[in-house]
């Protein structure tokens, strides 16, 4: 398995993918993304927001077929050592994230602040903002 950077090529199928994990959004083509690659096929991605105030990591998915092999630990490791600053982001599975060094955030970048449609099927009681700090 090959962790890298998007390319404009890869677009169709990183969006694809996205559409069939339920994690497709409006404006997603401005943000950064890396892809897992098998086989000349996406099989994950995770994705990089630049907010005004902070990065956010976005949209991170693993093919069905291909959990439970570190691959989302991976991407979420290429997209840390290449943002170069702390990293936030919002979940409803925190656990996970606490496993790839983030903490639960003390505050809320204003950034980051969600359309409450954005949220619409998400328990709200759910939804931890994380933050994993740069160095």
């Amino acid at each position: 398995m090959i962790i890298r950077s998007a390319r404009s090529e890869d677009r169709p199928a990183a969006r694809a993918l996205a559409a069939r994990l339920n994690l497709d959004y409006e404006g997603m083509e401005e943000d950064r993304f890396w892809i897992a690659e098998t086989d000349g096929r996406i099989v994950g991605l995770v994705g990089l927001k630049a907010h005004i105030d902070c990065l956010e990591l976005v949209g991170l998915g693993v093919d069905p077929g291909c959990r439970s092999a570190g691959t989302g630990a991976r991407l979420v490791e290429a997209l840390f050592a290449a943002a170069g600053a702390d990293v936030y982001l919002a979940t409803i599975i925190p656990a996970f994230f606490a496993r790839v060094g983030f903490l639960r955030a003390e505050s809320v970048p204003a950034g980051m602040a969600k359309d409450p449609s954005w949220c619409e099927g998400c328990p709200r009681t759910g939804c931890t903002v994380m933050v994993r700090r740069r160095g």
